[in-house]
């Protein structure tokens, strides 16, 4: 097995040296970016997702070696070219990973974590889920299949969360304009937290902003719509277990109690944050359509 390094736990004290320099530059530009509680309770869900991060990377090794071992298509070697393909695939796998997370509940029960915060800066991007470690590697079950060794991949998906870390900052206005139309940025990113009808379920990239642009999901920053970061209801709470489970325990309540049909409550599983099985809910297209409408 290939002796790659732990890069996220190398990189932990990189993290707080930025996050110190983005608290001064941001505080020399007059903008306060940072709230002590909101910044502390990210800190401490970026650590919960270290420590957990010890069980569930083993089970999806254990996943990804019995898939790569008993299925495999093919024997990619552990070489330039294959690591290149695989950045590719694997970036391919996490957008589609992210966008389907916004548009499922059972997805979004664990990923809602990361847009839980209604600040932006470099301590957000600490805010990780507890619990999707443990069932969101579906997404790349395809890769070992198709000959990837599991070191590979696992590196290459810490690799795509070590660059996602930087974009989560205001410091940053735009990157230049070839940068900005190919990968995933700051000013993209903002979006993507957005709460604004017009900024929901957009800009799902993880490096590469081309997936968003191929596949209609991008939405750029506008200078004269200000994002507003969090939820479209914030849950108000600097509770670290609350943050982690209070959606999980939401989407349980919907499924569980109410009268209602076994089809609808398997839909609560399934269908988009919002949606409810008589109507009364909205999902984010159609706040969208409605800011849309009212703006004409």
């Amino acid at each position: 097995m290939p002796d790659f390094p732990n890069i996220i736990l190398y990189a932990i004290p990189l993290f707080i040296i930025a996050m110190l320099l983005e608290l001064y530059v941001t505080f020399k530009q007059g903008v306060n970016t940072y709230e002590s509680k909101d910044a502390f309770s990210s800190i401490a869900m970026g650590l919960g997702n270290v420590v957990l991060g010890f069980v569930s990377k083993a089970l999806v090794l254990l996943v990804f070696f019995w898939v790569y071992d008993r299925f495999r298509v093919f024997t990619l070697p552990v070489a330039w070219w294959s690591f290149l393909l695989l950045f590719f695939l694997d970036d391919f796998a996490y957008y589609w990973f992210h966008r389907i997370s916004h548009q499922c509940r059972l997805f979004w029960a664990s990923h809602v974590v990361h847009h839980s915060s209604e600040h932006y800066n470099l301590s957000t991007a600490l805010r990780q889920t507890w619990s999707g470690g443990f069932y969101t590697f579906i997404f790349w079950l395809w890769l070992p299949l198709l000959g990837f060794h599991p070191a590979m991949i696992l590196l290459q998906m810490s690799i795509s969360l070590l660059y996602q870390f930087w974009i989560h900052t205001e410091a940053i206005n735009k990157m230049p304009k070839w940068f900005e139309a190919v990968f995933n940025t700051p000013s993209h990113h903002r979006v993507h937290h957005g709460s604004n009808p017009i900024y929901l379920d957009r800009n799902h990239a993880g490096i590469l902003i081309i997936w968003d642009k191929f596949f209609r999901t991008f939405q750029p920053e506008l200078d004269h719509e200000k994002v507003i970061y969090g939820l479209v209801e914030n849950i108000k709470t600097y509770n670290p277990i609350k943050i982690a489970f209070i959606e999980w325990f939401r989407m349980f309540k919907d499924v569980l109690t109410g009268s209602k049909s076994l089809k609808n409550r398997l839909l609560y599983f399934i269908k988009s944050p919002g949606w409810k099985h008589d109507g009364t809910g909205k999902v984010s297209e159609d706040l969208r359509n409605e800011w849309m409408n009212s703006k004409n």
